[in-house]
């Protein structure tokens, strides 16, 4: 049977904390950041989990993780 491996865009972008959650980063922050508020901006500087639904697909892409 061979090696099971992890899609390497998956491990980027996902980080497993310490409890099994998963971690991202935040969208719409990398440009036309002029037209959003700086509250806006602020609050897409943390981290979010992932949501329940999406984690069944992201254990698919990353199942040496869990």
């Amino acid at each position: 049977m061979p090696k099971v491996k992890s899609k390497r865009s998956a491990q980027k972008r996902f980080k497993i904390t310490g409890t099994g959650k998963v971690k991202r980063n935040k969208a719409f922050k990398s440009h036309l950041l002029i037209g959003k508020s700086p509250k806006t901006r602020r609050k897409l500087r943390k981290p979010a989990l992932v949501d329940k639904t999406e984690l069944k697909k992201i254990k698919r892409l990353m199942p040496s993780s869990f």
